[in-house]
């Protein structure tokens, strides 16, 4: 028996690394019966039939999961969205946002294609930038084509496992071969008539980027809230989250509560009215998915 790590799951077969030689696998029979499905990011234990293929024997306990993309034991998101071609989109983000802090993956924002904005929309992608880094998130500013601010992600993904998110044509497949160019992986082009790019990426693999392992991901537009509660999407905004501890009742939701300490921040300019705006609208969506009696 050899333990490793699935770097990659096609058509059926896992992927695995051990040391420096990467094994092809299948899952157990009673994995299926079990109804549990590998994903790559786990560590597993395998017994090996040859040097090139293999069985899953068993699967370690996971820190954390996605189910989309679906993948595992991930150390930080890196959530890739554009200036431009697809425009910014701050609702998109904090959707983004909201699901990777309720999994207890540490997110990093990476905002591409700076090269493509005038004067004025640089002003205002930096005025958002300066909303982002004072709530305590980092935000790093790139452009592929120029190379501008790839040395400043290289160091944030060293020793970790990182996850490569956003919608299509926001340039992650390009992100990934400013990082690593011997990688040559294909990217598209966004489409004039649907205003977003095509998928280009077709699974989900870490691939070796410096001292770290990164998942591009497939690209994708949306995500729901699945099995978060209520009561929980505050602990999603950090700023919300802070300043519930002044909030007269316990389980304050933050909407039209009394002494509500959220709601006067906002009214104080200490919190961003949009993205209060977007907590309330994802609160709705939790909301809505509740089973009616």
């Amino acid at each position: 028996m050899t333990k490793g790590k699935i770097i990659k799951a096609l058509s059926g077969f896992y992927y695995v690394l051990a040391g420096d030689q990467i094994v092809q696998c299948r899952g157990r029979g009673v994995f299926r019966k079990k109804n549990i499905h590998p994903l790559v990011g786990d560590y597993v234990t395998f017994q090996a039939e040859n040097e090139q293929e293999g069985y899953i024997m068993a699967i370690e306990p996971r820190k954390n999961e996605l189910t989309r993309p679906p993948i595992a034991n991930i150390d930080q998101g890196i959530l890739v969205f554009s200036a431009k071609e697809p425009d910014f989109n701050t609702l998109l983000l904090d959707r983004f946002l909201s699901v990777v802090e309720a999994n207890n993956i540490h997110p990093i924002i990476c905002m591409t294609k700076i090269d493509l904005l005038l004067e004025e929309e640089r002003k205002q992608l930096d005025r958002y930038v300066e909303d982002y880094r004072t709530i305590g998130y980092d935000v790093i500013l790139v452009s592929a084509l120029t190379g501008e601010g790839i040395d400043q992600l290289l160091p944030h993904i060293d020793s970790k496992v990182s996850v490569l998110a956003g919608q299509s044509g926001v340039g992650k497949s390009s992100l990934l071969n400013a990082l690593r160019p011997e990688l040559d992986l294909k990217t598209g082009h966004i489409s004039s008539h649907l205003g977003r790019g095509k998928h280009t990426t077709r699974h989900v693999e870490l691939l070796q980027i410096g001292e770290g392992l990164v998942a591009d991901t497939p690209g994708f537009s949306s995500l729901e809230f699945p099995e978060m509660e209520e009561a929980e999407l505050g602990r999603a905004f950090p700023e919300i989250f802070a300043a519930s501890a002044s909030c007269k009742f316990r389980r304050c939701l933050h909407v039209n509560e009394p002494g509500c300490a959220v709601i006067k921040s906002v009214e104080e300019g200490d919190i961003c009215l949009y993205r209060y705006e977007h907590y309330k609208k994802f609160l709705e969506e939790i909301k809505e998915r509740k089973p009616r009696y």
